[in-house]
Formats: C-alpha cells, sequence, structure tokens
C-alpha cells in the first residue's frame, strides 16, 4: 500500500495525496514471458537439427571421399581412395588439371564403385613433371566433385 500524505489548502481544507510507486512487480510477468519465449524457440531449434540428422541418416547419407594419397611412378599416378561415407558412391569421371581423363587411361571402366569403409586404388597413365602443381578431381554419380593437389617429387 503506498503511503499517504496530506497537505493544508490555502482555503483551509486538506487534501489528500497518494504517491504512485511503479510497482516492482509488474516486470516479472514480462521478463518471465521473454524467458518463456526463448527456451521454446531454443527447443524447437535443438529438435528441428537432431530430426534433420535422422532424415540424413534414413536417407543413405551424403557421399563422403577422400583422396587419401598421390604416388607417382614413371608414366603414372596412383590415387588412394577411401570412401568414409556410410553408402557406396559411384565415380563417374576423373579429372586432372582440369582435363577428363579417358577410360584407356584408367585401370578401372567408369563409373566404378567403392564401397563404404573402403580403399580402392586409381591408376591414371599420365606424363608428369617434377615440381609441377597437379590437381586432381573425382566426380561421382550425383555430381559431387573431390579435389586434391599433388607436387611429383624431383
Amino acid at each position: 500500500m503506498a503511503p499517504l500524505t496530506y497537505t493544508i489548502t490555502p482555503k483551509g481544507g486538506i487534501e489528500r495525496k497518494m504517491k504512485i510507486l511503479r510497482s516492482k512487480k509488474a516486470l516479472s510477468p514480462v521478463v518471465a514471458s521473454i524467458i518463456l519465449i526463448a527456451v521454446t524457440v531454443a527447443v524447437s531449434i535443438a529438435v528441428a537439427a537432431w530430426m534433420g540428422a535422422l532424415t540424413i541418416g534414413f536417407m543413405g547419407g551424403s557421399e563422403q571421399v577422400e583422396i587419401r594419397n598421390i604416388a607417382f611412378s614413371t608414366g603414372t599416378a596412383t590415387l588412394t581412395i577411401k570412401n568414409t561415407g556410410t553408402s557406396t558412391v559411384s565415380i563417374q569421371e576423373v579429372w586432372v588439371n582440369n582435363v577428363q581423363m579417358a577410360d584407356v587411361k584408367l585401370n578401372q571402366t567408369m563409373p566404378f564403385p567403392i564401397d563404404a569403409n573402403k580403399n580402392v586404388g586409381l591408376n591414371i597413365t599420365m606424363d608428369w613433371t617434377p615440381g609441377d602443381n597437379y590437381q586432381f578431381k573425382l566426380v561421382t554419380a550425383k555430381g559431387n566433385p573431390f579435389m586434391k593437389n599433388a607436387v611429383p617429387p624431383s
């Protein structure tokens, strides 16, 4: 309850004034509503991310190919390729320095599959120059590129 003050008016009457204080309790419902909305949004984002991860798992996952090593020997470059994904990946094209390699230059016929969590060796018949930079690119049947650069030893 707010305190009352009394003042005497010039006409001899008594005027009653009430001090109105701002209620500190009024802020509490506003803050509580904002916190409740923020928690609701955070939980819904977490659930959406979790459901998205489940959906990708059920749909077969994404393609994950890694060119682990590139070894140069006379007239060939040997790529060690690993499928680190959860499903079979089919390599559709092989490119070296933006030039597509024909099947006659490869020891595999295109497309060639790589099972999940397996290593495969790919030999490319090519003339290479020591010290030059070579970019190797593998393109999957889904159109995803996987690249790695290598420099032959001198």
